[in-house]
């Protein structure tokens, strides 16, 4: 169960109308390595984790990424609703705009809708942990890229912000991978005394011929 705190993880306030930025920003929602195809990937991930500390890392950042999720959202819609024809226009924003307004759509910098074939699920909890340290990276070097194109403070604080949670996420994926090696490598035997009938002698049991 959820309950949602209502207000940001962290504030988005931004003065300066940029549909520009918008639509390069709006991959961060719905793109390649976006935070919705994150939390769903870990969401789906940790049902077939195997111990509770990697299940719970899981699904606290899936959580959390869902609040990363209303910032880009926030971020892009402050950056084009108030931004006119001329300004749209100029922008590139425009084939975007003709499909969906200023409203917030879950697609890439390049206009490639949201896919399924986003998210990772393998069911081995040691490849997808590796997985997921990977997208965190992926994430992180998308938002340095996105800060590139950018001067405005409104805008870059919460981009700084954003790409620091991915360095901490990618630490909690390592950590919960250890947790797992462990627990896969570790020794679990157990010896059970069987009875002469479960002895084999010459390939036959000893009782029942």
């Amino acid at each position: 169960m959820y309950i949602y705190e209502k207000k940001m993880e962290f504030p988005v306030k931004i003065k300066q109308t940029n549909p520009g930025l918008a639509k390069l920003i709006i991959t961060q929602y719905g793109g390649p390595d976006g935070e919705l195809g994150a939390s769903l990937r870990y969401f789906s991930q940790r049902f077939a984790m195997v111990t509770p500390q990697a299940k719970a890392v899981l699904n606290d950042i899936a959580t959390e990424e869902l609040a990363h999720l209303e910032m880009i959202g926030s971020m892009c819609l402050q950056l084009s609703e108030d931004a006119d024809v001329d300004q749209i226009k100029k922008a590139g924003f425009d084939s975007y705009f003709v499909d969906h307004g200023t409203g917030i759509y879950p697609s890439s910098a390049a206009g490639v809708p949201f896919t399924a074939a986003y998210v990772q699920s393998k069911g081995d909890p040691i490849t997808d942990l590796y997985e997921d340290m990977a997208a965190e990276q992926k994430a992180r070097s998308t938002y340095e890229y996105l800060m590139k194109m950018t001067d405005d403070p409104d805008v870059l604080e919460p981009l700084k912000f954003l790409r620091e949670r991915e360095i901490v996420h990618f630490q909690r994926f390592g950590e919960a991978l250890r947790y797992v090696k462990d627990y896969m490598d570790s020794k679990r035997q157990f010896s059970i005394d069987k009875p002469d009938c479960m002895k084999p002698q010459n390939n036959k049991c000893t009782r029942c011929k």
